[in-house]
């Protein structure tokens, strides 16, 4: 018995759709009554929220093509400015209509224009008639724009008086966008994370024609059981399927186990896991040489990428500004004087330590310093002069920008600046060498 069931759309269609999107047939289903008919009025505005990779933008794309409902779909991260947003919107609006083919561009420079334009492109393309849908994904980047968007998108039926229904899609709840003078609430829907029972399923309907599905699917639960606890990503366990697939079949393909040797085929496969373990989210290599890299039968340390090498390109005096602010965040302010002074003294031995300082400061983390304690040990471990000139000051703005630094604390602080050295002692070491 099908899931989806609505008067207003073909049984056949429906069926179709439920087979596009499995395990959000309940979102589907709150969608669809929420829509209504084609030509009822539908609810003005509707914000979908949820995680990323779970359906989001997928699901809205597929439910507006398959029902074949007029829509605009919108990507708020590429059309950043309100300008942009706006005219892109009008010129797909010209396009929904099969009787125009070419699509011109529409200046638009404040709201205003934009009711008008859109009040004459729905008569125009003979739209009045039934729902248009503006779909807005990334609609967190509206709260950069001017302060009239995001209220005006809410009530935007209200502004056109036509059949339209605006759709923000995000990945941050609503409290987190309503603004401060107040605006229309939109209706809210939750699409929650998929369950390790969802991600099996989903994954295990890209099975391979020359493979039984049951084999497949066993093969998904072994790539689920090892990483599932470090990676929900749907996205993300796709591409680790289809990379390490081919490992996995190759005792069937040298005919020296059957698809019914689970045993043999975890045992074949399991290294292969744990270091494709050390490339999650990084995607350092691409596909081609994670491949070649299966093949050769490589050790984990020859991955060429970011995380083997630790290595990022910086001008000569960055890399000494974040060795001196690694030494600084992770020395005590006490031993400036007896590891960078050359002439300091007789240094009396003492056996007192304070509790914490007994345990390894690499575990206790990043210690914030002052701006001139990092110059005063950037001076003494360059081997020439450096001058305190807007060049070195200017490489420090650029080691926060990268985030190899960052700034502690308030801007309006009397006292000046505080940093904290973010990267790791593998990363200076490799900038040292």
């Amino acid at each position: 018995m099908p899931n989806l069931e609505h008067p207003a759309y073909p049984a056949a269609a429906l069926l179709h759709l439920e087979s596009l999107v499995p395990c959000r047939e309940s979102q589907v289903s709150m969608l669809l009554s929420i829509f209504g008919e084609r030509q009822q009025f539908s609810f003005p505005s509707i914000f979908i929220y949820g995680h990323t990779s779970s359906g989001k933008t997928y699901v809205m794309q597929t439910l507006l093509n398959t029902l074949q409902l007029p829509h605009v779909f919108v990507n708020c991260v590429e059309y950043f400015s309100s300008r942009l947003l706006l005219e892109e919107i009008l010129i797909q609006l010209q396009s929904c209509s099969s009787k125009t083919e070419q699509t011109s561009h529409v200046p638009c420079d404040t709201f205003n224009d934009f009711v008008r334009l859109f009040k004459q492109a729905v008569v125009s393309q003979e739209l009045q008639d039934q729902t248009l849908y503006i779909v807005l994904d990334r609609a967190e980047q509206l709260r950069e724009m001017e302060a009239n968007i995001l209220p005006a998108f809410l009530r935007l039926q209200e502004l056109t008086d036509r059949n339209v229904t605006v759709v923000l899609l995000s990945e941050i709840v609503w409290e987190l966008f309503r603004p401060n003078i107040g605006c229309f609430e939109p209706f809210t829907l939750y699409f929650p994370d998929y369950s390790i029972g969802h991600l099996q399923k989903i994954l295990s309907q890209n099975h391979p024609p020359e493979y039984s599905a049951d084999f497949y699917a066993a093969y998904i639960n072994i790539l689920l059981g090892v990483f599932y606890m470090v990676c929900r990503d749907l996205k993300e366990l796709q591409h680790l399927a289809v990379l390490n697939f081919s490992k996995y079949c190759e005792p069937v393909v040298r005919g020296e186990a059957n698809e019914r040797d689970t045993r043999k085929l975890w045992k074949n496969i399991e290294p292969h896991l744990k270091k494709a373990m050390q490339t999650v989210y990084l995607r350092e290599i691409s596909s081609s040489q994670w491949e070649r890299f299966q093949r050769d039968n490589g050790e984990p340390g020859q991955l060429k990428g970011l995380s083997a090498h630790t290595h990022v390109e910086l001008p000569y005096y960055s890399k000494f500004l974040l060795i001196a602010a690694y030494l600084a965040s992770y020395n005590p302010v006490r031993t400036d004087k007896r590891f960078f002074v050359k002439h300091h003294g007789k240094i009396r031995k003492t056996n007192f330590m304070k509790k914490h300082e007994k345990t390894s400061n690499h575990l206790l983390g990043p210690k914030p310093f002052p701006l001139d304690r990092l110059l005063a040990i950037l001076y003494s471990i360059v081997d020439n002069r450096v001058a305190p000139t807007a060049n070195i000051f200017s490489q420090i703005t650029s080691l926060v920008t990268l985030q190899l630094l960052s700034v502690v604390g308030h801007n309006d602080q009397l006292d000046g600046p505080q940093y904290k050295c973010t990267v790791s002692l593998d990363f200076i070491r490799a900038i040292a060498r």
